[in-house]
């Protein structure tokens, strides 16, 4: 039996039985099928309404039901019923959208309902779109939701503001209504042509009970009740999460329509269309931030897929883009895809050292941004495993040109000391540091977490700050704490990544949005332009006219500055020979419940 790393725990189970001379062999229990593997960051919570990180999302998604979801094989994305009996009916003017629910699907038992078996109804959807308006819940999806103009849920909000009473969950108001028992509709002041993936976010906008929220409180993302696939069956925070097959999930078979040329949707359709969904009975998730021992966890077959492969391993795993000949005799199979992100660094506008829109601060942000070497981070810390992102735009969202150049990749850092001596940024006491223009000394301080990868992150920052002298600070926390620094606005510079979670822009852009400051505009910026411009491409269709608003915006970044964009990655799975149809999903975070597990496979490997 091989060693299991110290992140892992087992029991060991030895049973020994005598039987009867003339009795039959006892018939052996049933395998359970369970899917392991492992997050480079810890989560948050599991509270729709309150979720603001990926590994979070990814959790909830496989919980909680929207009544759309993404065809698993489907590429490019498409978004197919889920709770929904049918597509929904969309006014002509794309203000009126009416889904109409399936009967029979049922919330997982939980004692908020008194032991009765609780059904799924058009009032749940209309609860959980409330709370992102509920101050209390202090939704950092709040602003992307408002924006989709649901109406008379703003007086909603603000008499509870005004007043300082618990929001008015009762009233109805025109946006959002059950109009019967099964029948969903949202009514907008605006146009709003992709609301259809507002309706597909499994993570965020699912159905929840009210019940379970009323009977748990503020701890509700402790205790996540919902009617997907799956139900949490152990958490402990921050180091593991295990959850098991929903016992009650509706009747759901394997189906999907992948493209007519993608050979290996096509492959795992055949084998595995019409089967029972889910097919696995548990997902046990450790949370590895070291990629060491979580490399050697897989290595040693204690995971079952490599998600992705750590960057400073993939020189190893697969050399030239191909899978290691070693790796490829134990069956394991490769799946490399662009992905549909982007890493940046924010500064925090409101901060008194880099934040500003003086030509003094953006010079500095600029300089800053000059300095930093991403093709340096890509060749070194990622193994070249990414590529320079030029703006905010993800590949696979809308608006994404890969020609696109704007200076945002741009390293010089003669430019960026050209700069700092323009605008005041010198060394006045001798030390060979730069100071602010007023004397006062210029320290930077960057976010950072106590793990490995991010040290050699760290050092790439002391590098590029030492060219242009300027001191650098590393304040180091784990990155939940980092993240609630973040959206309370005590953070200088903070790098992080974003995962698009639909096909369209609009969400990546609200990340500088002036009325998300504080949620997902962590950079608080705020410019009465950027705002305009971006309002108006939520109505606008698809086409020439959003697209060039779109360009507006990016040029709007370039000249401030808030962000410096690094790169796009590429992302490396690897999966064990004994997990059946992975594909990591391009938008939607769901994927569970559409792989098996050959336990006999696994269980021999393991021995």
């Amino acid at each position: 039996m091989k060693p299991l790393t110290r992140f892992f725990f087992a029991a060991a189970l030895a049973t020994c039985c005598l039987a009867a001379t003339a009795a039959p062999p006892a018939a052996s229990p049933p395998t359970t099928k369970t899917l392991r593997y492992a997050f480079v960051a810890a989560e948050t919570g599991f509270d729709p309404a309150r979720i603001s990180d990926l590994y979070s999302r990814y959790v909830a998604a496989h919980i909680f039901d929207a009544p759309y979801r993404y065809d698993y094989l489907a590429r490019p994305a498409r978004i197919v019923p889920n709770t929904a009996a049918a597509m929904p009916e969309v006014s002509a003017d794309f203000r009126t959208w009416t889904i109409r629910l399936r009967p029979g699907i049922f919330f997982t038992d939980d004692p908020a309902f008194r032991g009765q078996a609780r059904e799924l109804t058009a009032a749940d959807y209309v609860y959980a779109y409330k709370r992102f308006y509920d101050p209390a819940n202090k939704s950092p999806a709040y602003t992307d939701t408002r924006e989709q103009g649901a109406l008379g849920l703003d007086a909603l909000r603000e008499a509870s503001l005004k007043n300082r009473t618990p929001f008015d969950y009762d009233t109805e108001v025109e946006g959002v209504r059950a109009l019967d028992r099964y029948t969903l509709q949202f009514r907008l002041a605006e146009p709003r042509p992709r609301f259809l993936y507002r309706l597909a976010d499994n993570g965020g906008f699912a159905a929840v009970a009210r019940e379970v929220v009323q009977a748990h409180g503020d701890a509700v993302g402790e205790h996540p009740v919902g009617t997907g696939p799956f139900r949490l069956a152990q958490w402990r925070r921050s180091s593991f999460i295990a959850l098991e097959r929903n016992p009650g999930f509706r009747e759901q078979f394997y189906d999907a329509e992948p493209a007519a040329d993608d050979a290996d949707g096509q492959a795992l359709l055949a084998r595995l269309k019409g089967r029972r969904l889910p097919m696995i009975d548990r997902v046990e998730i450790n949370i590895i931030e070291e990629s060491q021992p979580r490399w050697l966890a897989f290595l040693n077959d204690e995971l079952d897929l490599a998600f992705p492969v750590p960057p400073e391993f993939i020189t190893l795993a697969a050399p030239n883009g191909k899978l290691a000949p070693h790796l490829a005799r134990r069956g394991m199979v490769l799946a490399r895809v662009l992905n549909s992100d982007h890493t940046l660094n924010y500064f925090n506008m409101t901060d008194a050292t880099v934040g500003g829109y003086g030509p003094d601060k953006v010079a500095l942000r600029r300089a800053l941004a000059l300095a930093i070497d991403v093709q340096r981070e890509i060749s070194v810390v990622r193994r070249g495993q990414a590529i320079p992102a030029q703006s905010i735009v993800a590949p696979g969202t809308w608006g994404y040109d890969p020609s696109l150049r704007i200076g945002a990749a741009e390293h010089s850092p003669a430019r960026a000391q050209a700069l700092l001596d323009v605008y005041g940024y010198v060394d006045r006491d001798g030390d060979g540091w730069r100071d602010m223009p007023d004397g006062s000394p210029l320290v930077i301080r960057f976010a950072s977490s106590p793990d490995a990868a991010s040290r050699q992150y760290e050092q790439l920052w002391h590098s590029s700050m030492n060219a242009i002298r300027v001191r650098l600070q590393i304040d180091s926390a784990q990155w939940p704490e980092q993240l609630k620094a973040a959206r309370a606005g005590k953070l200088m510079i903070w790098e992080l990544g974003s995962t698009a979670s639909t096909p369209d822009v609009q969400p990546a852009l609200t990340s500088l949005y002036g009325p998300a400051a504080g949620g997902e505009n962590l950079a608080r910026f705020a410019s009465v332009r950027y705002d305009e411009v971006y309002q108006r491409m939520q109505a606008l269709p698809d086409g020439p006219e959003r697209l060039a608003a779109l360009r507006e915006l990016q040029k709007i970044t370039a000249a401030y500055a808030p962000h410096k964009y690094h790169v796009h990655r590429v992302l490396n799975d690897i999966s064990q020979p004994w997990l059946i149809g992975y594909r990591r999903p391009q938008f939607g975070n769901q994927w569970w419940q559409y792989v098996d597990i050959d336990s006999a496979l696994a269980a021999e490997r393991r021995k």
